[in-house]
């Protein structure tokens, strides 16, 4: 179910709910009425993404590209979805699917090429988007991370990642004309 979808099923509730109380809206016009409905809805939406419970790790020193371990620079998931979830590291980004069987899909950092992010109208209300990264990954060389919270923070921090890999294992790319 998509995120749009979600919040039709909501707001059709929210109308449901008012209509079958003894609320007296009618000294509210009709537009008042339903910028309250898509209000609450909104506010809804965010309160259930915020107790599945999304982690975003902004902050990223320096110095965590220096050592040889893998460190975590964000983890995160799609706006209201359980079972998928995204990891950049500051080698790969990860993608991990699925509730009871898990796939695993692993982009080096090494190998993306580019990257975008693009949001609609109604993400940008709820500040979510999605990020693009296309690469040389002979599995999938273009993955979208969906319904990413604070799109344009998660793109700085993967094309900060990418730009270390790169300098770290001594990459570069050149375009083909």
């Amino acid at each position: 179910m998509s995120v749009d979808d979600t919040q039709a099923r909501i707001k059709a509730r929210v109308w449901q709910a008012i209509a079958q109380t003894d609320l007296d809206v009618s000294a509210l016009d009709k537009s008042t009425l339903e910028s309250l409905v898509d209000l609450v809805s909104e506010a809804a939406m965010l309160d259930i993404d915020s107790e599945m419970g999304a982690v975003i790790k902004s902050a990223i020193p320096d110095d965590i590209f220096d050592d040889e371990k893998e460190d975590i620079l964000w983890e995160g998931r799609p706006f209201l979805s359980i079972s998928l979830q995204y990891t950049i590291t500051d080698e790969r980004i990860r993608i991990t699917e699925g509730f009871l069987g898990k796939s695993r899909e692993n982009v080096e950092l090494i190998r993306v090429q580019d990257l975008d992010y693009s949001q609609t109208f109604s993400e940008r209300l709820l500040n979510l988007g999605d990020i693009t990264v296309r690469s040389h990954d002979s599995s999938d060389p273009r993955i979208t991370l969906k319904n990413i919270k604070d799109p344009e923070a998660v793109y700085e921090i993967l094309r900060k990642a990418v730009l270390r890999a790169r300098k770290k294992h001594g990459f570069t790319y050149r375009e083909e004309m």
